[in-house]
């Protein structure tokens, strides 16, 4: 793996040394308590005991996705394989999510979980290239995560791998689980939209990937976000327009009828606050430094 060096540059230029957390108990305590600034994640319950093991941190992110932590203790733990059990046991129990989330953050939460990228963030100290390449054929949302602690100020977190999954259909749900199975997703909307459509969205996802190499894609149900730590843009298509929901304070904008919307207490689907309505390569256009405004402030 690639070596990241930091230095400090006060008075004189100075290596600052990395090194493991003394205890693994010590960072998974750190994570558990920052969750959300850490990953963009609200935090659940630690050391989730389920059928045959124990998870050990559990919370749900900004999409409404539920996701587990491991933490690698040892060389020879395979937290990546443990991982996988745990993901392939939630969608099995997802009541018992359910509940967890009913009794942490409510009843509207918990009737708003996004079962279609559900997550598993591995941490470590170190993962192998052969652990990024087993992960990458898998194709199961699990991303890996490196840390480095330096003295008792700092921590870096390296995200290794940027995982492209296929989302689980609503139709492989069951239907005590879906509040509506004939709805379409955002897929399924994207196939079926004009070639226009098609062309001005796929300009609109280049166009937010070429801003750095920091930016994540994660397909849910009902639309396709980009994040760094947490989301800065959501896209869902429609007929004759594209929304973005960028994270963006409308009160900073200078809203135009029929192009921005202030979607402060209004229910949508995509996170962020400002919505844009993009029809015309024109609208595009004028959106791009607002795109451009939410990424650099993500």
């Amino acid at each position: 793996m690639s070596e990241i060096k930091l230095f400090s540059i006060k008075d004189t230029v100075k290596e600052r040394t990395s090194s493991k957390v003394s205890l693994e108990k010590e960072l998974q305590r750190l994570i558990e308590q920052n969750m959300e600034i850490f990953f963009g994640v609200r935090f659940l319950e630690s050391e989730y005991s389920i059928t045959n093991g124990r998870m050990d941190s559990i919370g749900i992110d900004e999409n409404n996705s539920p996701v587990i932590f491991e933490y690698k203790r040892s060389q020879n733990e395979n937290v990546i394989n443990q991982g996988l059990f745990y993901l392939d046991w939630l969608l099995d129990h997802k009541a018992d999510f359910q509940l967890l989330v009913i009794k942490k953050l409510g009843m509207e939460v918990a009737n708003n979980i996004d079962w279609s990228v559900p997550c598993v963030i591995c941490i470590a100290h170190d993962f192998t290239k052969y652990d990024i390449h087993a992960v990458n054929q898998m194709q199961r949302n699990i991303k890996l995560v490196s840390y480095r602690k330096y003295d008792n100020e700092l921590i870096l977190f390296e995200h290794l791998n940027a995982p492209i999954v296929k989302p689980i259909s609503e139709n492989t749900i069951s239907n005590n689980d879906t509040k509506d199975s004939s709805k379409k997703n955002h897929v399924e909307k994207l196939e079926l939209a004009s070639n226009d459509m098609k062309n001005l969205y796929h300009s609109i996802c280049d166009y937010i990937e070429s801003l750095g190499d920091d930016i994540a894609q994660n397909q849910l149900n009902n639309y396709l976000a980009y994040k760094k730590a947490k989301n800065f843009a959501c896209i869902e298509i429609y007929n004759k327009k594209i929304i973005l929901f960028l994270k963006l304070s409308p009160g900073t904008v200078a809203l135009e009828n029929g192009f921005t919307s202030d979607m402060r207490n209004k229910g949508h689907h995509g996170t962020g606050d400002l919505q844009v309505a993009i029809k015309s390569v024109a609208d595009f256009e004028k959106a791009k430094p607002l795109i451009e405004r939410a990424y650099n402030e993500a």
